[in-house]
């Protein structure tokens, strides 16, 4: 898979050939997902998932301004972390058929991918659990000098869990490469952002730990990438972690098969007027003369890759039952 990795363009910005790729990211996401959510309804494989319709240009944006071998750290929402970083939708489809081409071969499922290959060092069932694991990663970088970047994706309501507070203030201390990406949708599962967050923003917390925050529109993915450039940038300059909040929404509730109750008509249809994908195609029309038909060839293109990939997890084999236990402990070591 290409992955958006965005150059400046004569005017600053990213070219018109980087915008492009950063559209094709999201549309890729967005159908990846809305695929994924047909197979699971359709009992195709066991388990449901938790889809990131929606919140795309989140992870293009940021993955965007990382470089291949930057790491990253992801959620129960991850899908679209791995593919902005730039994993094999054949792998991830694989994983969630429970095949042993999978990116774990089968073992880990929706909330577990990870390929070490392209830095994607796991999406994570437990909430906040990657914060740590990217400070991990991040004093990998450091020590080592490797000029890498960790970046942890999480989402409001782990900023309000023990290990988000550990993490920044042990980020801050040994000043880690690490950047730390809140996508606020708004809810953590049903409870509203409002009624569990103490502060206006989840970025107004960086002040506390002597860090740079920041607030970016997580339905721009411009602006998204224009933040995530700035704060990649110190980090890896040496200057310590940033906290960079990212205000976004999900479209459909928490998992598939949750209806959304909690959330009003109006308000959902509200944030999807600003949808990010929209936005994004409005301005390469507008702005670049990019016709439509090009865009439907991208998403044309999305489309005929998820065919493939399902093509590919259906004709996999699966996993052999006397591996059931390998790369799932390891050896001990006298």
């Amino acid at each position: 898979m290409t992955r958006a990795t965005v150059q400046e363009g004569p005017s600053g910005g990213p070219s018109l050939d980087e915008l492009l790729a950063l559209y094709g990211t999201m549309v890729l996401i967005r159908a990846f997902d809305q695929r994924f959510a047909t197979l699971v309804l359709k009992g195709t494989f066991s388990g449901t998932g938790h889809l990131y319709v929606g919140q795309e240009a989140v992870a293009a944006g940021v993955c965007a301004a990382l470089g291949a071998d930057d790491y990253v750290t992801s959620t129960h929402r991850g899908h679209g972390h791995c593919l902005a970083k730039g994993v094999d939708p054949n792998e991830m489809m694989a994983e969630l058929f429970g095949k042993a081409t999978g990116t774990c071969k089968g073992k880990g499922g929706s909330m577990h991918i990870a390929d070490f290959r392209r830095g994607m060092l796991g999406a994570n069932g437990i909430v906040g659990a990657g914060l740590p694991i990217a400070c991990g990663a991040g004093l990998t970088a450091k020590l080592t000098r490797s000029g890498r970047v960790a970046v942890a994706f999480f989402g409001d309501g782990a900023s309000n869990i023990g290990a988000f507070h550990e993490s920044l203030n042990l980020a801050a201390v040994w000043k880690l490469p690490v950047v730390f990406v809140c996508e606020n949708n708004r809810y953590g599962e049903a409870t509203p952002v409002e009624y569990a967050l103490s502060a206006e923003h989840v970025s107004d917390r960086a002040a506390g730990y002597r860090m740079p925050g920041m607030l970016a529109d997580g339905q721009d993915v411009l602006d998204v990438y224009a933040k995530a450039s700035d704060a990649v940038a110190h980090a890896r300059a040496g200057d310590g972690p940033v906290l960079l909040e990212c205000e976004t929404y999900r479209y459909f509730g928490h998992f598939v098969g949750d209806q959304g109750r909690y959330r009003s008509a109006d308000e959902v249809e509200w944030f999807r007027s600003r949808d990010c994908v929209v936005r994004c195609a409005e301005h390469l029309k507008e702005r670049h003369g990019v016709a439509e038909k090009r865009l439907e060839e991208i998403a044309a293109e999305a489309e005929r890759r998820l065919d493939d990939a399902v093509a590919f997890a259906e004709s996999s084999p699966l996993p052999d039952t006397a591996q059931i236990v390998a790369d799932v402990y390891s050896e001990v070591r006298r």
